[in-house]
């Protein structure tokens, strides 16, 4: 079955020209034009003018009508939309290939967009300056380029990346082989990769390093043993494995490695670290925040993070250099001293107004009531001097002439004050968390198993209490019941809040600081659950550092990108980002024309905005789409 379909096509300024078979006798005239799809090139008749003997009964020189006709036509197309005849064979059969699955013949070119930011940061100078000594036959920079796409768009291993090259429109060609040399390249020049990112990323956006957040994650390895330890033989140092047992949030019995990560005010990535997931955390933050010094050139900034990474050493290293830190503290660990100052109901202000209040008005207002909503948003705090270290139950490094090290109560003293605040609608909250879970540790107790109770610091059933009962000779008798002096201890603290800091900016401000810690949680999600960071397939300790190196550029490409769109007054979900560049795709009409197979969206209409690359339109002639390709890497 054949059918003749008449097509209005959106086309740019394609010049035509007259086809016909000089040696023939009565020839046909066709206006033909020519394709170059990426490296091919073809042409094709795309209407046709009549039969010599045909035209004769119209024109006394068929051959100037014809021409006549051609140029009527270019300026058809000049005008960007003509009427076209194409036959389309409803029976012809897809091409028969050897592969064992069927492939999609869509293109994406939604990551154009990430190409000019990948662009931009200047990587391809990088890689230029690292090969410089070097004789290769690949580029590494189209290897990184597109395993830093594939970890936004299409997260997977780095096997799969390569199996699925061809969804990309630039159809990039490589060998496996050539992902596992491009990362080896990359971990050798780890640290200078890093600062490149940074240097460049600030011609992108100005970058905000004022106040630099610091957190830790892991990530875990399905492996069924830890990395062993081993000795150089040539120095007798032991080298500790990469890939060991530590702490992990979601309890996995996985051996991990440990990431550390800095990031700026506006949540954009600025260096990160990698350790043994065996290792103290702690110790992670001062030697990379000496490396981030070097990067800002020495220009000071404000440390922030949670109380894990709020050591003494880490305190003392940010008290100087002009450095500052801003830590928050548990109230939980506080001296009774201390403790009693932060419940002491005197000296509390309100933080929006500095106006005086008390916490028994904070604790009785009327929530309900609309008169008191700008109280139940508002905060009360107080500042307590506390230069003595030992009160905030903090610790140091202690390193003994046989090599360990172990962590003492710090004795060193320190300029600081402590923060304290208290919030109505976080005390609500958190009874209102607590409440659920208390109900579900009494449906426990209905049916619960001895056997398997185990007792967690955060779990539903640290509420439930056991208790042994038996007589004199007897066999004692567990009972459980829930323990109501637990949880009237814990609403002690509901509402509270404290923050160290040796600044002397005002509360609110050091407030807003701490507040911002967030976000660097937010870079770990994306990194876990959008780029898929984990879980790890790679064994070599420097093909896993090669990896987060990507999993790292990914997310800096793609913070850079939201900045731009925060900026221009535009704000999107991560979900809605990565959702519109993964559906651009394009489909190959007949090498003619690509035709876009996704639909416009607010997000497509902003990220264009911010990056003009006219990816919103409904058809793309091939070498329109190569001529966006070549502009944006020139």
């Amino acid at each position: 079955m054949y059918g003749v379909v008449l097509l209005n096509i959106l086309w740019y300024n394609v010049s035509m020209k007259l086809n016909y078979d000089r040696k023939s006798k009565d020839p046909t005239y066709f206006i033909q034009q020519g394709f170059r799809n990426g490296k091919k090139t073809s042409t094709r008749n795309v209407a046709r003018i009549g039969k010599h003997s045909e035209l004769l009964a119209i024109t006394d020189d068929p051959l100037a009508y014809a021409k006549e006709q051609v140029a009527k036509y270019n300026e058809e197309w000049k005008n960007k939309k003509v009427t076209m005849e194409m036959t389309i064979d409803f029976d012809e059969k897809v091409k028969a290939t050897n592969d064992p699955a069927s492939a999609s013949t869509l293109r994406n070119i939604g990551y154009f967009y990430l190409q000019q930011i990948y662009h931009d940061l200047q990587i391809h100078s990088f890689f230029q300056n690292a090969m410089r000594d070097r004789k290769i036959e690949f580029d590494p920079n189209l290897v990184n380029r597109f395993l830093t796409y594939a970890r936004i768009l299409h997260p997977g291993s780095k096997l799969d990346t390569h199996r699925h090259l061809d969804r990309y429109y630039e159809q990039p060609q490589f060998n496996y082989q050539h992902i596992l040399r491009t990362m080896d390249l990359m971990e050798e020049h780890y640290d200078q990769y890093i600062s490149h990112l940074f240097e460049c990323s600030n011609d992108i956006v100005k970058r905000n390093t004022s106040v630099c957040y610091y957190d830790c994650t892991n990530f875990y390895f399905e492996i069924e043993a830890p990395d062993e330890d081993y000795i150089d033989e040539v120095t007798g140092e032991i080298i500790k494995g990469f890939r060991k047992y530590g702490f992990s949030k979601e309890h996995r019995p996985n051996p991990l490695v440990e990431m550390g990560l800095f990031m700026d005010t506006d949540g954009i990535p600025l260096s990160m670290c990698l350790t043994s997931g065996s290792d103290n955390e702690q110790t992670t933050a001062i030697p990379l925040e000496q490396k981030l010094t070097k990067m800002f050139k020495g220009k000071p900034f404000i440390y922030c993070a949670d109380a894990g990474l709020g050591s003494y050493n880490i305190r003392r290293f940010n008290s100087m250099g002009g450095r500052a830190f801003v830590i928050t503290q548990s109230i939980k660990k506080l001296s009774d001293r201390l403790q009693q100052a932060v419940f002491n109901d005197c000296d509390y202000r309100l933080l929006s107004s500095d106006l005086p209040i008390s916490l028994d008005d904070m604790h009785s207002f009327d929530r309900k009531d609309p008169a008191n909503r700008a109280l139940y948003e508002d905060k009360a705090y107080k500042i307590i001097n506390v230069d003595n270290l030992i009160d905030l139950d903090l610790y140091e490094e202690k390193h003994y002439k046989n090599g360990k090290v172990k962590q003492v109560k710090a004795k060193g003293v320190l300029k600081q004050n402590l923060i304290i605040t208290f919030s109505r609608k976080m005390m609500e909250y958190q009874r209102y968390i607590r409440n659920r879970q208390i109900a579900r540790a009494e449906a426990l107790l209905d049916n619960l198993d001895p056997e398997t109770y185990k007792k967690g610091p955060h779990d539903v059933t640290r509420f439930i209490k056991r208790t042994s009962r038996g007589k004199s000779g007897e066999k004692a008798v567990d009972r459980y019941a829930i323990d109501r002096d637990l949880i009237a201890e814990e609403e002690k603290y509901d509402g509270f809040y404290a923050i160290a800091t040796n600044l002397d900016d005002d509360a609110q401000t050091i407030v807003e600081i701490s507040a911002q810690r967030h976000r660097i949680e937010d870079c770990f999600r994306v990194m876990k659950t959008n780029f898929s960071g984990r879980p790890v397939y790679h064994h070599n300790r420097e093909r896993i550092t090669a990896h987060f190196m990507i999993c790292y550029t990914a997310l800096l490409i793609y913070r850079l990108m939201e900045k731009k769109l925060d900026d221009a007054g535009e704000h999107f979900t991560t979900d809605n980002i990565i959702e519109t560049l993964k559906n651009m795709n394009v489909a190959n009409v007949q090498d003619m024309y690509y035709m876009a197979t996704y639909t416009g969206s607010k997000a497509l209409t902003a990220i264009n905005g911010i990056i003009p690359l006219d990816l919103d339109r409904k058809n793309y002639l091939p070498k329109e789409l190569n001529k966006k390709i070549k502009r944006i890497l020139k």
